[in-house]
């Protein structure tokens, strides 16, 4: 044993440094492939996304109006309903309110484009003083009042009414495939659900699945229960100030409230120009012709930072770059369908990122 602890132990081998360690750590020109091929799918996936929105732009919307309406889905089920007759029963619901909207929306903007000349007139004629006074905008009366009439005005907007007429075949095909994707999706929602979280191999993995999509049930129900009822309130004080404001047709100015209240950024700047120029057509004075809008502005400011703040509380905080940004990628895929998905599409991102947080993960109580 002594003359063991005493060897010489220069004489044993050493290892060597092993030279393939370094073999598994890619270079730089290896690294910069692999990014290369990852944004050439990123490039090409948008390329797809794009291509193919007349698909799916409609697949999109029946499968976030399906997860908003898995609620009550899930009651009629309860109450003895099958699957199949609660989806027809909540389509043929929605495409009701959607007609009897259409159909009351009808007669306003008819008249409306009846009284297009005279609008388009009285607005030149109010704005052109006002713009006269920058002499570096170079604007004269007779260069912008023309006497438009309706006769013009159908001549100038051919063009326009072809295109609106080539576009209605597209958008009633989309429509079909909507109701059709949304019963189809209401119907067999439960079987997609069971077959998605089989679709992983182990348990704790189907338990997270399962937990998501819960949460995502949950936060489109919750958000837009909740907006629906802020909305409604908005678009009642609207009418309101409509009415106060004589604007005319009061209902339909708070109708296009309550819809355009779901775009962010987006709506509530549409409705303030609208109302700006109702109301400087409807009043001699620029105080009295704004008010309407700087109304408005403030009832949906207390409304958006306050009022559903409390209600919705930090369940569904989503920050606001996050919106704007959103709002403005889908814009530019798929257009308005794509200002309209953008925040439903961000909520359930949004759910997804904070249900898969190690956080969130239930942690084992480990003996000390």
């Amino acid at each position: 044993m002594h003359n063991l602890l005493n060897e010489d132990t220069s004489r044993l081998p050493v290892a060597a440094p092993d030279d393939d360690d370094d073999a598994f750590l890619p270079d730089g020109l290896t690294l910069a492939s692999r990014w290369a091929i990852i944004g050439i799918f990123v490039i090409m996936a948008l390329g797809a996304i794009y291509m193919m929105a007349p698909i799916l732009i409609p697949l999109t919307l029946a499968v976030v109006t399906g997860l908003t309406l898995a609620v009550a889905a899930e009651k009629l089920n309860d109450l003895g309903i099958p699957p199949l007759p609660t989806a027809l029963l909540l389509a043929a619901a929605l495409a009701t309110g959607g007609f009897f909207a259409v159909v009351t929306l009808s007669g306003p903007l008819l008249r409306l484009v009846g009284e297009a000349p005279n609008i388009v007139n009285a607005t030149v004629e109010r704005i052109t003083p006002m713009l006269s006074r920058f002499e570096w905008l170079h604007v004269r009366t007779q260069s912008l009042t023309g006497g438009v009439t309706i006769d013009s005005l159908l001549e100038k907007t051919g063009s326009v009414l072809t295109i609106v007429t080539a576009g209605v075949t597209p958008a009633l095909i989309q429509l079909l495939i909507f109701f059709a994707a949304l019963i189809l999706f209401l119907s067999g929602r439960l079987k997609l659900r069971r077959m998605l979280i089989l679709a992983f191999p182990h348990r704790l993995q189907r338990l997270t699945a399962i937990r998501v999509l819960n949460a995502i049930d949950r936060s489109l129900g919750y958000y837009f229960a909740t907006a629906a009822l802020t909305y409604g309130s908005l678009g009642v004080i609207t009418t309101l100030i409509a009415f106060v404001g004589n604007l005319g047709l009061p209902w339909m100015w708070g109708l296009f409230a309550f819809v355009t209240s779901f775009v962010p950024f987006l709506g509530v700047t549409v409705m303030l120009l609208a109302l700006a120029t109702g109301g400087l057509l409807a009043h001699e004075t620029t105080l009295a012709g704004l008010a309407p809008a700087f109304t408005f502005f403030c009832v949906h400011l207390v409304m958006e930072n306050f009022v559903v703040p409390s209600i919705m509380g930090r369940r569904l905080e989503v920050n606001a770059f996050i919106i704007f940004t959103a709002i403005i990628f889908w814009s530019w895929m798929w257009g308005a369908a794509g200002a309209m998905l953008a925040l439903p599409l961000s909520i359930i991102g949004m759910t997804i990122a904070e249900e898969l947080r190690p956080s969130n993960k239930i942690q084992p109580d480990l003996p000390g």
